[in-house]
């Protein structure tokens, strides 16, 4: 029987569960990127709470984007020393951390949101260094993988979508094609870091004309051939979809089975489980070994600990998703006390 709590093996790490938190939003940052008190806190609790892997909140990887003002930026000077003193704290607790990278809209100069048909190969061409220049900081940080974002509708989400890429040059047309930007990026990133890349895909698409889920499949064999070491599946406009309706039903479970039964490297899912006895429940009765949750942590980071003593435990968080329409890392119902620091 496998159990949330199992010690257990993902790619290169041994974990203590099978629970991975994946971050979302920072709202508790300075306005100058630098870490405060309450992040270093949050981040002791959920790596003290018995959680197997940590996905940091997105970093944005450009800062006009869409997103850059409720996520994390690389993109001052401190970010390397405060960063590592992040991960040294995580790794106290023999936790695994990644970061996630990602970003909504290429704008440059004065042209905004630039189409994907419209990206040119010196667009491409920055893009990929960008990438790459940040995930060097995040091995310089200490951070042990990345997390690139090609779910939900980030930019690179779209670009290796059938449905957004129009392009007929080789970074359009077949799953390859489209996937190319991505397979460079991950190559020149394990010839220049140690990092454990990982992808995260969505299943499937809610476009008409979009991507399938044995879309997906392919696109997942491709990236594992190509050098990503894991992958999360999600799927467009999670937040909203996992809610209070949707809460007791394993929806990515299928999905995932579907991917884990052609790849070798290990598959998270995502989705929304809010009790012990439903992730239990997916472990023993599905293929699936690692299991994301993003709100719960946001409730209360250390509803973990609970978890364990009690053996039947269920999240606080009531699904109102709050913490997502208003892009905050703090929650709305449980609000914390604040830190006393003299």
């Amino acid at each position: 029987m496998k159990d949330l709590f199992d010690y257990c093996e993902f790619g290169e790490f041994k974990l203590n569960s099978r629970i991975v938190r994946t971050g979302l939003w920072e709202s508790e940052r300075e306005q100058s990127g630098n870490l405060t008190p309450e992040i270093y806190d949050r981040y002791e609790n959920i790596a003290a709470s018995g959680v197997g892997l940590i996905i940091s909140e997105l970093f944005s990887l450009y800062p006009r984007d869409g997103f850059s003002k409720y996520s994390n930026t690389v993109n001052y000077n401190r970010f390397v020393r405060e960063a590592k003193d992040l991960t040294d704290l995580v790794h106290v607790y023999d936790v695994p951390i990644f970061a996630q990278l990602g970003f909504v809209h290429y704008n440059k100069k004065t042209e905004q949101h630039v189409k994907i048909e419209d990206i040119t190969i010196d667009d491409i061409r920055k893009i990929q260094t960008d990438f790459i220049i940040a995930a060097e900081k995040f091995d310089y940080a200490g951070f042990d993988g990345i997390q690139i974002a090609l779910g939900n509708y980030y930019f690179l989400t779209r670009f290796i979508n059938p449905y957004f890429n129009k392009r007929e040059d080789k970074y359009g047309g077949n799953t390859l094609n489209r996937l190319r930007i991505v397979l460079e990026i991950i190559k020149v990133i394990k010839q220049n870091t140690k990092l454990h890349i990982n992808c995260r895909l969505n299943a499937f698409d809610i476009q008409k004309g979009g991507m399938t889920i044995d879309d997906t499949v392919e696109v997942a064999k491709i990236l594992e051939k190509y050098g990503a070491d894991s992958l999360q599946i999600t799927r467009p406009r999670s937040p909203q979809y996992f809610s209070r309706e949707n809460y007791h039903k394993s929806i990515l479970a299928s999905s995932c089975e579907k991917i884990i039964d052609n790849v070798n490297i290990p598959v998270i899912m995502g989705g929304g489980i809010k009790s012990q006895r439903q992730i239990n429940n997916v472990l023993n009765k599905t293929k699936v070994e690692f299991i994301s949750m993003q709100r719960p942590f946001v409730a209360d980071p250390s509803f973990l600990v609970d978890w364990k003593i009690e053996g039947d435990g269920e999240v606080k968080c009531r699904t109102c998703n709050n913490c997502y329409w208003k892009k905050t890392s703090t929650c709305f119902l449980y609000p914390k006390a604040p830190l006393n620091i003299d």
